[in-house]
This record gives C-alpha cells, structure tokens and sequence, in this order.
C-alpha cells in the first residue's frame, strides 16, 4: 500500500491547468517536414491554392513552422472544461497482472461523448469554420470516432456537417453511423454512387470496402463543389497534430507532478493524430536535449506504413485531388484488408512524424490484430476500461516491454496513449472472441504494385 500513497491511480490536473496553447512540434525541429506541393506545378501549394479547400485560420496554422504556440481560442477552451483534463493513469493492476517492475501509465482521452481524443481538433475546426461564416464542413471517417466527434462539434456551433465513412466500418458500426446522425450529421459509406470519384472508384475497385483515401476524395469533392462549405481533416494534417499537442501538455504536466520522466513513450499511428499530439512535449524535450527517453509508433501489420512504406510524395486521397504530401506511404491507391478491424486504416502518415521517424528520433512497430485484441482483453480484464482497438495497438507494445523489464529487472517508466473506448467495436471483438479475427499481412507484391503508382516528384 506504500506506492500508493507515493502515486496515487489518477493524476488530475485542475481545470486552470487545462494548457491555454496549443503547441507547434514543428518549431522545435531542426528539419522541418517538406512542404505540401501542388499536383499540377510541383511548387509549394500557397495559402490561395488552399483556399477552397480549407478554413483560412487553419490554412494559416497548417503553413506555419516556425509560431511555438498558437493561443487556444476562448470559446474552444471553454467548450474543453466539458471533459478536459483527462486523467493520467497508472496502471497498478496491469502492472501486477504482468508481474513487472515497470511503472505503466496511460494517458485517457475516451472520457467525452465521441469517445476518443478526435474531439480536441473537432471543436477547434468547427470553430473556425463557424468564425469564418461557413454554412457547413465535409470530412471522411475510418472507424467513425473522428466523424462522431466533428458531428459533435458541429452541432454545438450549429454547422452542417457531411461526413464519408468508410465502407467496411459503414456496415460494421450501426451505432456508431448513428450516433453522428444523432448530432445531425448525413453519413455516406465510402465509396459512393453520390460524387465522380466515388463512381470512378467503384468501376475500379468493384465491390470495395473502402479506405479512408476513398473517404477523403469524396468528401474534398464535395467541399470545392458546395458554396459556403469547406473540407476538414481528423489527422495526418500539421493542424490536426497541434491541436492534439494538448494530450502531450497535460500529460507531461501530470507527470512533473509527480516528479516522474518517461523511459518511454508509446502511441498507436494510422495518420498521427494520437500519437503527434501525445508526443509533441516530449520530442521537444529529446530534440533539445533535456529528455533521453524512446518515442514509439505502433501501427497494424495490415497497414504498415512507416515498417513497410517509402518516404516519397504521394497523394493524401485515392482520388488524387488533394496535394501532394511527402510522408511513409504504401501508395495512394492502398487498401486495407476488409478483415481489417478499428481505424488506422490511412495509407500514409503524417508529415511531420515522417519527417522524425527518417531522422532516427522515433522507433515504429507493427502488430497483427489477433495479438491487439488479446492485449485489449487483459487491459479490459485488468484496469476496467474496454480499449478501442486502435488504443489497444499502443496497449500491445506497452505491454511487451513491461514484459522486458520483468527480465531484466528494470523499472522502466512507460507511458502510452489511451485514444479512446471500443464500445462501439462489439463486432470487432466478437470475431476476435469467436475465432473468425485473422492477421493479414499485404505482401512484397502486393505493395510493390502500389508503389509503382507513387508520382514521380
């Protein structure tokens, strides 16, 4: 009972501890991420050229490399009280299930409607597009957690909101679908007969589950051909990253109350969105030398783009309308399995983890889900909290190395992010629970193929 009262199970911040900026990783990096190009001219894509698509306040933030801090708007901070701080864990039961010396943590960001940390960049976009005198925003949705939480926070400042989920989880996640409509979102599986991408797609493809490149074709579509609307995105975008830095702040803020340093640090990676903002202190703190600890990107086997993928432009959607993005891609054209369970399910990554990933700062991992789900299981049979699967990716890897330290003996203090809960991933485990989950691995063929069709930039 001594370590319990030495660190207590939750470390809360107080509401005035809420970080009042967001913070900017670019501006700490001594090689910053290549810049967006245009497709059509290879040059740089301007403020202007982004116009259509974009708010222009996040255009702004999006362009920025330099700015440390971006002042978090008082109505996006007040709406923040309503479930931040969230709480940092330490995970005593697991710890003691596992038999280690480690110290786990786990950083909760499930504890809002939406049910996951996309609401922190949610309700900071549809600000801006309330602001800027929208009508309404389109955006796509993997496993519909960011498509829950832009539904959320479009209701609250009375925007419209078009949302393209992804087929497979379409079908796979009523509730989820329905939730969105509940905040009075329209939501179209992905691809769809209803834009010419989406058509061009499934003459392509026939019979396509999707993928969140599909998702984003359509929905950009939309947004440049519909007057008083524009696009928004729930990762992989420089924006996306600096809203979500507020996981990291308070988590660091946390941590320094108790007067721990992380050993190391893991987050689950499909776009980047969890994982830059639960990063962004601390990579600071590694790129200037304050904090020796190791940052850890865990991403599934079926859609390994950092393991597996090139470091190349590519396009940011299958339908090749968005710029050029340089990132670890498998290929625009890249599709997931259909037994692929949860989101993490984009064929890149973002542009600034790439860019820390090719310089050496940051380790990746991929994982197959049977192993995902039996980690899910353990921490919901331990610490009380059904993990999303794309939580439970990080959760895999916390584990294995809490496992490491029982060998070695070390008390290693490990921190990973906790995105979200998976109680809207029921059919997910099902299979899992009824031996119908199977780990898929895209082959050297199969990638190969994709490769071929990078943009020769």
């Amino acid at each position: 009972m001594k370590r319990l009262k030495e660190i207590p199970y939750k470390i809360y911040l107080d509401e005035k501890e809420i970080p009042n900026a967001w913070y900017n990783l670019r501006s700490a990096m001594i090689n910053k991420p290549a810049p967006l190009l245009n497709p059509g001219t290879l040059k740089p894509m301007t403020a202007e050229e982004l116009a259509p698509v974009f708010c222009d306040e996040l255009i702004a933030q999006e362009l920025d490399n330099d700015t440390e801090y971006f002042p978090i708007p008082e109505e996006v901070l007040n709406f923040y009280k309503m479930y931040r701080p969230s709480p940092l864990v330490r995970a005593y039961f697991l710890e003691k299930a596992l038999g280690t010396p480690a110290h786990i943590y786990y950083k909760f960001e499930g504890n809002n409607t939406s049910g996951s940390h996309k609401l922190n960049s949610a309700i900071a976009q549809a600000y801006y597009a309330k602001k800027q005198g929208l009508k309404g925003v389109t955006t796509e949705t993997g496993a519909g957690q960011w498509g829950t939480a832009l539904s959320m926070a479009c209701a609250y400042f009375d925007l419209d909101c078009k949302v393209f989920m992804v087929k497979v989880s379409y079908e796979q996640k009523p509730h989820r679908r329905e939730v969105m409509r509940t905040y009075g979102a329209s939501v179209t599986p992905s691809p769809s007969e209803s834009t010419n991408i989406g058509r061009k797609i499934l003459a392509e493809f026939p019979g396509t589950t999707g993928s969140l490149g599909c998702a984003i074709s359509e929905a950009v579509e939309v947004a440049v051909s519909t007057p008083g609307y524009r696009y928004v995105l729930g990762s992989v975008l420089n924006q996306v990253l600096l809203h979500q830095s507020v996981i990291g702040l308070e988590t660091q803020a946390a941590l320094d109350k108790i007067g721990v340093k992380p050993d190391i640090v893991i987050g689950c990676a499909g776009g980047g969105s969890n994982l830059g903002g639960l990063i962004s202190p601390f990579m600071r703190d590694k790129i200037k030398g304050k904090l020796d600890c190791r940052i850890v990107a865990v991403e599934p086997m079926s859609c390994p783009s950092f393991t597996r993928g090139i470091y190349a432009y590519d396009f940011c959607d299958t339908g090749k309308v968005c710029p050029l993005a340089k990132m670890y891609t498998l290929g625009s054209g890249f599709i997931p399995a259909p037994n692929h369970a949860g989101g993490l399910r984009y064929h890149g990554m973002s542009s600034v983890l790439s860019q820390l990933y090719d310089d050496g700062l940051m380790e990746a991992v991929s994982v197959p889900q049977t192993e995902v789900f039996k980690a899910a299981e353990l921490f919901a049979r331990t610490e009380g909290t059904l993990p999303a699967p794309e939580s439970s990716h990080a959760i895999k890897v916390a584990i294995d190395e809490a496992l490491k330290c029982r060998e070695t003996g070390e008390a290693k203090n490990i921190v990973f992010g906790l995105t979200g809960t998976g109680y809207f991933d029921m059919v997910a485990y099902e299979k899992f629970h009824d031996g119908l989950m199977s780990d898929y691995r895209p082959s050297d063929e199969e990638l190969a193929k994709s490769f071929a069709t990078l943009p020769k930039v």
